[in-house]
């Protein structure tokens, strides 16, 4: 299964071609996408107009859901932030951290245009879906 960051999919709905929207299109009817609720209240808070965000709703609402955040997701997202740091990186944003470990503990493959993810890929064995760009 696949889970989609908010990067690309802000970019998909801005019709931005990128390597990771292309990828998007293609897999959309192919594949399992896995979407949550972290990546929902990302998304869906930055459509300024009504129709626009019944649109975009309407689209996710068709993807198989879950819940990203429990008290042991939480220590996780924290070692793994704690490793990461050891290691000379610092994450710029917790829900980058949150999500990465999310998609690690349910063996999920991330598909992102967010540079903070690289280390993540590298240090903590996340799964990235490969682009043109990765």
């Amino acid at each position: 299964m696949i889970f989609v960051d908010t990067s690309v999919w802000i970019d998909f709905f801005n019709g931005v071609d990128s390597p990771e929207v292309r990828v998007l299109d293609q897999i959309l009817d192919q594949q399992q996408i896995v979407m949550g609720d972290l990546i929902l209240i990302e998304l869906l808070q930055g459509f300024r107009h009504t129709r626009d965000f019944n649109k975009a709703k309407k689209l996710l609402d068709c993807l198989e859901y879950r819940d990203m955040s429990n008290k042991n997701l939480a220590y996780q997202s924290a070692q793994n932030y704690r490793t990461l740091r050891q290691k000379g990186v610092t994450i710029r944003k917790t829900i980058d951290v949150m999500i990465a470990t999310f998609c690690i503990e349910n063996h999920f493959e991330l598909l992102h245009s967010d540079r903070d993810f690289d280390p993540m890929a590298k240090h903590l064995g996340l799964k990235v879906v490969k682009s043109a760009q990765h």
